[in-house]
C-alpha cells in the first residue's frame, strides 16, 4: 500500500480542468523530513506519504535526512550524473541504513554558514565523508532531495494513475527556518530545482513556523480566534526550535501579520539522545557502553528506540515514578540499575536529561512574549508543533511556566495582586492533533490557497552602500577622495538603510532602492550592486566588518528607453549619461525578490546572486 489514501470526492480525475494541480509541500528538516500532497480539486484533503523505501512496510510520517554513497564506485561530483541507474543504485537514503553504517546526518545545517552547529554535528567529519565520495554539501543535499522528489512522484503515479500524472501541473512548495540567512535559502531553491522539483523562480519557499501557522490556525478557527490576538508558533524539530508570532488581523477569511521577528536556537530534541548517551555511558561505565555499541549494536539501538518513541514524546513525572528503558542481552546490576535487561531511571534521572534543554525552549519561547509585550500586545496562545512539539514535558513545562503565578510575597496588609501575573495566566498552550506533520500540511495549504500573512518584520536592516559629496563636519578626512567625474572631493562606502529590523513589510509594497548610475559613451549597461544586510539592533553609518554582503544584483539597463537617460557635461567637456533608477524588492516568506523600475515602469531583469 503508498502511503498516500484512495479518496472518492476528487471529481473526474481523467479529466481535470485547466486550473487543477497536485500541490506537494517539502518538510526539509535536520533530523527528518515529511512529504504532503493535495489536489486543488479537494484542497480539504491532505494526504502524507507515509510508505519509504527500507521502511520494511512500516509507516512513518516522516524520513530521516540521511544519505550515503557506495565508496566501490563513487559517484562523480556532477549533478547531472546522478540520472544514470548505476548511479543512483550508489546512494542510500532514510531507512535504508543497518544501525552500524555511516552516513551523512543533519546535512540541511551546513546551508546555512551564519548558524552555530550543535556539538553533535561534526564539520570535519562531514567534510571527510564528502571528499571520500568526491561530493560537496550542495551535491549531498540535491542527491537527497532528488529521491523525496523521485519516491513522491511514483507515490502520486500509484495513487492518481499515469495518464492524470502526464496531464496534471505538480507544484512543489519547500519549508525553510524562518531564522535562515537569504544565502541559505536561496542555496534551498537551488538544490530543489537540481533534484527536479522545478524551475527555481516557479518554486516556493515558506517558512517553516509560518507553515505551521498557516496549518493551526486554520484548524482552530473560527470560533477560537478574535482580531488582535497574537498566537506563537514554536516549531521543536530535531535540531532546531524556530519561533514566530503571529497577530490576527481578520477572521474570516483568515488573515496575519508577523508580531514578532522570528527567532530560533540549537535545541531540538537530538540533544536528549545525546544526554541520554552521556547518561547510560556514566550509569554502565564506558568500557561496558563501548562494548555494547560495538559487538551488540541492536541492543544499543533497542534502548536508544524506547527513549525515542516512549519518553521523548510520553514522559510525565506526575504519572512515571521511574521510566524501564529495555538494553536486552546486558547481564543484571544492581549497582548500575540493571534489572532482568531494563536499564531503571528514576523521575529525577530522566528530567535531568531534559531540563536543560528544556529550559532554553522556554527561554526562547518567553522572549517571543515579552516582544509581543512591550508593544502592548496580548498573547492569546503558544502553538506547539514539530516532533520535539509533541512532548508530553515540554507541553507541562510551557503551561507551569505561562499559566502560574508566583505565590505573592507575604505581608500584613492586603494588596492587589500582580497585574503580570494575571497576564501570564492568559497564555494558553495548545499541541494540535498533526503536530509532527503540521508544517509540511502548512506548506500544502500555502500552495493551495495562496498567501495567508499580509506583513512580515524584516529579519535584518537592508540596505546599500553609496558615494557621496565630502562633508568634513560628518567624514573622516582620510576617507575622502576626488571625482574626476563630479569634479568634487567624495566619500564612499556610506550606508543607505532601506528598511530597519523589525519593519513590517507588505509584500505588495516593496521596498525601493534608488541609484543614480553615471555611464560613459560606449561603456557597458549592465551593472552591479551589492545588497547590505545587519542583523545588529543598531545599523552603522559606514560599511564595516560587522556587515553581510547578502546578495550581488546584477541589473541590465539596457531594456531601458535611452530618451530616459539625461545627457551631462563635466567643465572640461567630458560627455556621459545618467539615469536614475529603482531596484524593488519583495520580502516574501522565505525569499526576496528584485525588479527594475524607471519613473515606475518595470524594464529588463534583476538578477540575485546570493553569498
Amino acid at each position: 500500500m503508498n502511503g498516500l489514501q484512495n479518496t472518492e470526492s476528487n471529481g473526474d480525475l481523467d479529466h481535470p480542468t485547466p486550473a487543477d494541480k497536485l500541490i506537494v509541500g517539502v518538510d526539509f528538516g535536520t533530523t527528518y523530513s515529511g512529504v504532503a500532497a493535495a489536489y486543488s480539486g479537494s484542497p480539504d484533503e491532505v494526504d502524507i506519504i507515509k510508505t519509504w523505501p527500507g521502511g520494511n512496510g512500516i509507516t512513518s510520517d516522516k524520513v530521516p535526512t540521511e544519505i550515503s554513497y557506495d565508496l566501490s564506485e563513487s559517484p562523480t561530483s556532477s549533478a547531472a550524473s546522478i540520472t544514470s541507474e548505476k548511479a543512483q543504485a550508489q546512494i542510500k537514503w532514510g531507512f535504508q541504513f543497518k544501525p552500524e553504517e555511516t552516513r551523512l546526518r543533519c546535512i540541511k545545517l551546513f546551508l546555512d554558514r551564519n548558524q552555530k552547529l550543535p556539538h553533535f554535528v561534526s564539520p570535519l567529519e562531514t567534510a571527510a565523508q564528502l571528499r571520500k565520495c568526491d561530493r560537496t554539501v550542495m551535491d549531498a543535499v540535491s542527491d537527497y532531495l532528488t529521491k523525496i522528489y523521485e519516491h513522491t512522484i511514483q507515490t502520486l503515479t500509484r495513487r492518481y494513475g499515469e495518464s492524470f500524472m502526464s496531464t496534471t501541473p505538480v507544484d512543489f512548495v519547500l519549508t525553510v527556518p524562518a531564522v535562515w540567512s537569504d544565502a541559505a535559502k536561496n542555496a534551498t531553491l537551488q538544490a530543489a530545482e537540481r533534484a527536479g522539483m522545478g524551475n527555481r523562480h516557479d518554486l516556493r519557499l515558506i517558512s517553516e513556523p509560518e507553515a505551521a501557522a498557516v496549518y493551526t490556525l486554520k484548524t482552530i478557527q473560527p470560533s477560537g480566534l478574535k482580531e488582535g490576538d497574537n498566537f506563537i508558533v514554536c516549531d521543536a524539530g530535531g535540531g532546531t526550535v524556530d519561533l514566530i508570532a503571529y497577530k490576527i488581523t481578520q477572521v474570516s477569511p483568515l488573515r496575519v501579520d508577523e508580531s514578532a521577528v522570528g527567532t530560533g536556537g540549537l535545541c531540538g530534541s537530538a540533544f536528549l539522545n545525546y544526554r541520554f548517551e552521556d547518561h547510560v555511558k556514566e550509569r554502565i561505565g564506558a568500557e561496558r557502553y563501548t562494548n555494547m555499541r560495538e559487538k551488540k549494536p541492536k541492543t544499543w539501538m533497542m534502548g536508544l528506540r524506547y527513549f525515542e518513541e516512549f519518553v521523548k514524546r510520553n514522559f510525565n513525572e506526575e504519572e512515571h515514578s521511574e521510566v524501564n528503558v529495555p538494553f536486552p542481552g546486558l547481564p543484571d546490576d544492581e549497582e548500575a540499575g540493571l534489572e532482568s535487561g531494563f536499564l531503571i531511571m528514576t523521575a529525577e534521572q530522566v528530567k535531568g536529561i531534559f531540563e536543560p534543554v528544556i529550559e532554553q525552549v522556554v527561554e526562547l519561547v518567553d522572549g517571543q512574549v515579552q516582544a509581543i509585550k512591550e508593544k502592548q500586545g496580548r498573547v492569546s496562545g503558544i502553538i506547539l508543533v514539530g516532533g520535539f512539539g509533541q512532548s508530553n514535558y515540554l507541553y507541562t513545562r510551557l503551561k507551569q511556566h505561562f499559566n502560574s503565578a508566583p505565590p505573592p510575597a507575604y505581608t500584613d496588609t492586603p494588596k492587589h495582586e500582580d497585574g503580570t501575573a494575571l497576564q501570564r495566566q492568559n497564555v494558553e498552550v495548545l499541541q494540535p492533533l498533526h503536530a509532527w506533520t503540521a508544517v509540511v500540511r502548512g506548506a500544502v495549504l500555502r500552495g493551495i490557497e495562496g498567501n495567508l500573512v499580509e506583513k512580515r518584520r524584516s529579519r535584518w536592516h537592508y540596505g546599500t552602500s553609496y558615494a557621496t559629496v565630502f562633508d568634513e563636519a560628518k567624514h573622516p578626512m582620510a576617507d575622502r577622495y576626488w571625482s574626476p567625474l563630479w569634479e568634487r572631493w567624495m566619500v564612499s562606502d556610506r550606508m543607505q538603510w532601506h528598511v530597519a529590523k523589525g519593519t513590517p513589510i507588505s509584500a505588495d509594497a516593496p521596498i525601493s532602492f534608488h541609484y543614480t548610475r553615471n555611464f560613459r559613451p560606449g561603456q557597458s549597461l549592465v551593472v552591479e550592486d551589492d545588497v547590505i544586510g545587519c542583523d545588529s539592533e543598531e545599523a552603522p553609518d559606514a560599511y564595516d566588518k560587522t556587515l553581510i554582503n547578502v546578495c550581488t544584483l546584477t541589473t541590465d539597463l539596457n531594456a531601458v528607453p535611452k530618451s530616459l537617460f539625461t545627457r551631462l557635461t563635466t567643465t572640461k567637456g567630458v560627455e556621459f549619461d545618467n539615469l536614475d533608477f529603482e531596484l524593488h524588492m519583495k520580502i516574501e516568506s522565505a525569499d526576496l525578490v528584485f525588479e527594475l523600475r524607471v519613473d515606475g515602469v518595470k524594464y529588463g531583469s534583476v538578477q540575485a546572486d546570493f553569498h
